[in-house]
């Protein structure tokens, strides 16, 4: 009987103390949130950002635009520097039916002009058909700059015309008329006048292919003759009762690119003179930067060699009619373009080049013989970002290659000092006068904050903005903590991040997902604020996952040894630097070796195909999302720049490809794709598929109709996730 009475007594204490616990494990949870893809993917936690930054030239104050969606109204705003108060509404869409909802807006050089952007909708990945109208701001006129969908208004320095392309050919508004003069007439299928081809817009960043001469008299246009250029057809499934074709011209590694013709029209006599490139031809094969001086009335021209590895800077004379190479950059890889040519009013010119080993700037005289370095060290120039008459301004990686602090220098190369923080993403857009600056800073715990500091000494003047009702509402969400860190494996030194549960136990194990991307000159591991795929990690850390990243060989802002290795065999080390990087997290106490997956998006997708194939001994699971699955499917320009031509890399293109290692297949494979991707084509996923069925594989794949690279619209980006979500917490 006194037996019987203790049990009980003990099942009572130990019903009690359960009871505890599922009271304070309830008590925690109740504190916390728990993150969805709902939420993530409708942007629920999006930052507030400034948009379209102007700073005016002929006053001390600069203008953004207010956009309000739900209401559809819009303004341009007009705020003093150092009080941050609204000195004027310069328009306001609410304030007059004539003045359309707009999304966007460019001012003309004198500033009294505006091109507004309305009904826009995206053609590829920059390039876009919009309605635009132009308003003055002293006489309050506003209308049509055309009246139909055009590309690239673009207003002439004198700020009397503009310059826009309307079906593939290039046209002239004169503002003082209200006259509109057709300039080119050879606008077709095959040919585009002052309007890039889509392999420049995606690989060099180029939609508008004119510009006006500093005296509003002569425009230069490319004409991009795309006749010879194999064409892609993809179906278009829609809704109604057949699907049709679409068929664009997209030249594939090795095959044919569009024929260039540069041309230059006067605007008095009403003349078009084709530019002679046959001085060398090869050199001029791309022409992927054009640009007329704004102190004399010289052209400047980057070209490259079809294989890339040779830049030249040259110039064009309105009055002799005569091309002149001035500088060239060559390399037994590859050249990057320059963003933007940077000249002085002697026509020097500042120059960004890793010929020491390291991207730093460089002063060049305007014969291009001679250069002198402005900035050195063991370590990247990220980004040139003006002068004045005597200092240059620029982002750099100095202080930690996952993040960019703003510093300024002498033309002479001495007085270096930083003015920002020196720690975090620094970002920095200048007054027109240089005197200030509106300073962006953000960490991996901080979102975007916006200030004004004194462009001399980076003394902060006043803040602007701040995210922090963004903080306060993700405070009840207990994100993780990103761990960024280094380490050492394949005798290199890399960038790594980490999360970990909220709860995490040393000595628990924990499945390990890794996220890259691995492609050339990127970067993933910086000390930014989270984007949404940050947030999907930090889901699946609160599900339990360990998350990781790292940026391999072939990654950028570590110097051109270490990004330009993987020339010529793309997809080999950045492959080796994840499997190496799996095994070398497998022997963490709390990892669990058997538990390791990896998942990538586009060159990403690519890796992580290769890491469960190659890597089947240490990954169980991959996803890839649009991913490339032979160098020879994708495009000339991005492609023969890091792989040469197929025909002199055979096996560069061929032991690289997943499609040759698809029996290799052991563990749990997801792929994605839209079907309507013009950039990584499906092709590539249907060639995978093809291997695997071959080769008696098992996988899951999902493709999406009418998606293109970035599989987004409707509910899209929910679906995706939460695909990618249940596939984890089912494998791994």
């Amino acid at each position: 009987m006194q037996k019987k009475l203790t049990l009980t007594l003990k099942s009572t204490l130990e019903a009690l103390r359960y009871l505890i616990f599922l009271f304070f494990l309830n008590s925690i949870f109740s504190q916390q949130n728990f993150l969805n893809n709902e939420d993530i993917w409708n942007f629920e936690f999006e930052q507030k950002i400034y948009k379209s930054i102007y700073h005016f030239k002929s006053k001390s104050y600069y203008s953004t635009i207010e956009i309000n969606n739900s209401e559809k109204k819009s303004k341009i705003v007009l705020r003093s520097y150092e009080t941050g108060e609204i000195v004027d509404v310069i328009l306001d869409s609410s304030s007059s039916a004539k003045i359309p909802f707009f999304t966007n807006y460019s001012f003309s050089n004198n500033e009294r002009k505006i091109i507004l952007e309305t009904n826009s909708y995206p053609l590829y990945r920059r390039s876009k058909l919009a309605e635009y109208y132009i308003y003055d701001t002293q006489n309050n006129d506003i209308g049509y700059v055309f009246n139909g969908l055009i590309q690239e208004p673009f207003f002439s320095p004198d700020g009397e015309k503009v310059a826009f392309i309307y079906n593939r050919n290039l046209y002239i508004k004169f503002l003082k008329t209200n006259i509109i003069k057709q300039i080119t007439f050879t606008g077709s299928e095959n040919v585009l006048n002052g309007l890039a081809d889509w392999v420049y817009e995606e690989e060099f960043g180029m939609v508008r292919a004119f510009d006006w001469n500093k005296d509003s008299d002569n425009l230069a246009y490319i004409v991009f003759d795309e006749t010879n250029v194999p064409q892609y057809s993809m179906q278009i499934f829609g809704n109604n009762l057949y699907p049709f074709q679409y068929n664009f011209k997209y030249p594939k590694a090795g095959e044919i690119n569009s024929s260039l013709d540069l041309k230059i029209y006067n605007l008095a006599s009403e003349k078009t003179n084709s530019v002679d490139l046959s001085i060398n031809t090869n050199d001029y094969y791309y022409i992927p930067r054009l640009k007329f001086s704004s102190f004399s009335n010289k052209l400047y021209i980057q070209s490259l060699n079809r294989l890339q590895n040779t830049l030249t800077l040259s110039t064009y004379e309105l009055g002799s009619g005569k091309i002149k190479k001035i500088f060239s950059e060559k390399d037994e890889t590859y050249v990057d373009v320059q963003e933007k040519l940077f000249l002085l009013d002697d026509e020097n010119f500042f120059w960004l080049s890793d010929r020491s080993g390291f991207n730093h700037i460089y002063l060049v005289q305007n014969d291009g013989k001679s250069l002198k370095q402005i900035t050195s060290g063991n370590w990247d120039v990220a980004k040139l970002l003006g002068f004045n008459n005597t200092t240059i301004y620029y982002s750099s990686s100095e202080d930690n290659s996952t993040e960019r602090v703003i510093y300024s220098i002498g033309l002479n190369g001495k007085n270096k000092k930083a003015i920002s923080p020196k720690a975090g993403f620094n970002g920095a857009s200048f007054t027109s006068n240089y005197k200030y600056f509106i300073h962006t800073f953000e960490d991996k715990d901080t979102p975007l904050i916006y200030s004004l500091r004194d462009s001399k000494n980076g003394k902060l003047i006043r803040k602007i903005l701040d995210n922090k009702a963004l903080l306060e509402k993700l405070s009840p969400f207990n994100l993780s903590y990103k761990d960024i860190s280094k380490i050492t494996i394949n005798n290199q030194e890399f960038n790594m991040w980490m999360i970990k549960p909220n709860n995490f136990n040393p000595k628990k194990k924990y499945p390990l997902l890794i996220y890259q991307y691995s492609g050339p000159g990127s970067q993933e591991v910086e000390n930014r604020w989270s984007s949404n795929r940050d947030l999907w990690h930090q889901m699946l850390a609160q599900k339990g996952y360990v998350i990781a990243c790292l940026d391999g060989r072939g990654t950028g802002f570590k110097g051109k040894k270490f990004k330009k290795i993987t020339y010529g065999q793309l997809a080999k080390y950045e492959t080796e630097d994840q499997i190496s990087f799996a095994k070398y997290l497998s022997k963490l106490p709390y990892i669990d070796k058997n538990r390791i997956g990896i998942w990538g998006w586009s060159y990403g997708g690519l890796i992580s195909t290769n890491c469960i194939l190659k890597g089947n001994e240490i990954f169980s699971l991959a996803i890839a999302v649009a991913p490339v699955t032979n160098w020879r499917f994708y495009d000339t320009i991005y492609t023969e720049r890091f792989m040469g031509l197929p025909k002199d890399n055979p096996e560069g293109y061929d032991l690289n490809s997943p499609l040759n290692f698809a029996h290799l297949l052991e563990g749990d494979y997801l792929l994605i794709h839209g079907s309507a991707d013009d950039n990584v084509h499906l092709q590539n996923t249907m060639r995978m598929v093809e291997e695997l069925i071959q080769n008696n594989k098992q996988f899951e794949w999902m493709i999406y109709p009418d998606k293109n690279h970035g599989i987004y619209g409707g509910n899209s980006s929910i679906h995706l996730y939460n695909k990618m979500t249940t596939f984890i917490e089912n494998k791994l």
